[in-house]
C-alpha cells in the first residue's frame, strides 16, 4: 500500500491510493471470515486495500493497483470488522470509513471518551481499537 495524503480537508473524498493485497494474505483473511474469526485492519489505508480487493460477496483476492475506493454509510465494509486507527476530525471521508467499518454509535462513544481523556489527534497522536 502506498499512504498519499493522509487527512482530507473536511468533505472532501479521500486520495486514491496504490494497494497490494498478495495471494497469502487475501487467503488468510478468507480462511479467518470463513471459521468466524475477526479481520482488524491496522489504519484506513489497510481497510481500503482489503476492501478493494474484495468482491461483492466478501471474498478478498489477490490483487494490486490503485484504489478510489470511499468506504461509509453508501458502502459499508464487507471485510473488515475491526480497525486500529488514529482520531479523525468530524465531517473527514476518514471519519465516514471509520463508520463503515464499526458503526456510527460506537466511533460516537469513543470519541466522547477520547476527548474526555485529552487524546492526541492526527498521524502522531493516539491511536483507537474498534470492535463492533
Amino acid at each position: 500500500m502506498h499512504t498519499g495524503v493522509s487527512s482530507q480537508d473536511i468533505g472532501e473524498p479521500p486520495q486514491p491510493e496504490r494497494f497490494l493485497v498478495p495471494a497469502t494474505t487475501a487467503r488468510a483473511v478468507n480462511l479467518t471470515r470463513a471459521g468466524g474469526g475477526r479481520v482488524v485492519a491496522v489504519g484506513t489505508t489497510a481497510t481500503r486495500a482489503l476492501e478493494s480487493a474484495a468482491d461483492r460477496t466478501g471474498i478478498v483476492h489477490a490483487r494490486s493497483g490503485w484504489t478510489d475506493l470511499v468506504l461509509g454509510p453508501q458502502r459499508p465494509a464487507r471485510v473488515v470488522s475491526g480497525l486500529i486507527t488514529g482520531w479523525h476530525p468530524p465531517g473527514t471521508s476518514h471519519l465516514d470509513l471509520l463508520e463503515a467499518v464499526a458503526g456510527a454509535e460506537l466511533v460516537e462513544r469513543a470519541y466522547h471518551e477520547a476527548v474526555c481523556a485529552r487524546y492526541l489527534w492526527h498521524e502522531f497522536g493516539d491511536s483507537c481499537l474498534l470492535l463492533p
